[in-house]
């Protein structure tokens, strides 16, 4: 799933390549794609792109007033066409979900993979229209988001560190990826609870976001849409490298699953050397 840094990345693109730039036509090519229908998606034709924004895992266009706010959720994709094909879109016809045509011939395609459709795409007058912009938390790398508001946000939390740092809501942007690469930054267990921290862990906290991310925005700045899979894959330090040594410690990277996602970590950097319980596992053992 794309989070803030590969969206921001996504967001950098998008403006130097749309802004100024007149849309031909946007068109749906997947049903459940298109989420609202007034406006309707044939008002942005003629229109001129403004500005780019990113909202958390939101990416926002600015078509002279218009916002055309995108979710690519856990399968979704933007590829970039400097020529778009020639022929029309196909519905039903492979992973293309919605294709966004400019006036000189170039534009993007949103894709989605496997059968769970998720992709969304909104088109309002105001971000705040979509519920999933609406209920977002702070950016935690807004100049203003600064260790006290953070502390602020983790006052009264009563759960496990992974789900809080996961929750949009709380803070934006944030995914199951680098909630471990977070989590492994600061030393800490994903199990750990929020209201258990000491002052001095939230700074180590606060500080492991914020470098965490900034290093990965770094990372992805000005890399082309189609290099940022990569480039996220190949930073991560624990997310997604089940059995492959730690690059801290050496020890091995473990694994907790569950029914739709898993969690990887290291015992030796942030448990005390203690193997944190797999659901999975422990039913199928029983």
């Amino acid at each position: 799933m794309p989070e803030l840094p590969e969206v921001e990345a996504l967001r950098d693109f998008l403006a130097t390549h749309l802004v100024g730039q007149r849309i031909a036509r946007a068109q749906p090519v997947a049903i459940s794609v298109l989420k609202t229908y007034d406006p309707p998606l044939t008002a942005l034709d003629g229109r001129t792109v403004t500005a780019v924004g990113r909202h958390g895992k939101f990416l926002d266009l600015d078509a002279d007033g218009l916002h055309l706010a995108l979710h690519l959720a856990r399968a979704g994709w933007l590829r970039w066409h400097d020529a778009l094909p020639a022929a029309p879109p196909r519905p039903g016809k492979g992973p293309l979900a919605l294709r966004v045509a400019l006036e000189g011939g170039a534009g993007f395609d949103l894709t989605e993979a496997g059968t769970r459709k998720s992709l969304a795409a909104y088109l309002v007058h105001d971000p705040q229209e979509v519920p999933g912009i609406a209920r977002l938390g702070p950016d935690p790398l807004a100049p203003e988001f600064d260790r006290d508001r953070f502390a602020g946000l983790l006052a009264g939390e009563r759960r496990q560190l992974k789900g809080a740092l996961r929750d949009q809501s709380l803070i934006a942007g944030i995914g199951n990826a680098y909630s471990d690469e977070i989590l492994h930054v600061a030393r800490m267990s994903p199990f750990k609870q929020v209201d258990r921290l000491t002052d001095d862990e939230i700074t180590a906290l606060y500080e492991a976001v914020r470098a965490t991310l900034t290093d990965a925005v770094e990372r992805s700045r000005g890399l082309a849409a189609g290099r940022l899979k990569a480039e996220k894959k190949s930073g991560m330090r624990v997310h997604g490298r089940t059995g492959e040594p730690c690059p801290v410690c050496g020890d091995t990277v473990r694994e907790v699953s569950f029914a739709d996602s898993s969690l990887q970590y290291c015992a030796t950097c942030q448990t005390g050397g203690k193997i944190l319980a797999d659901r999975r596992l422990s039913k199928l053992l029983k």
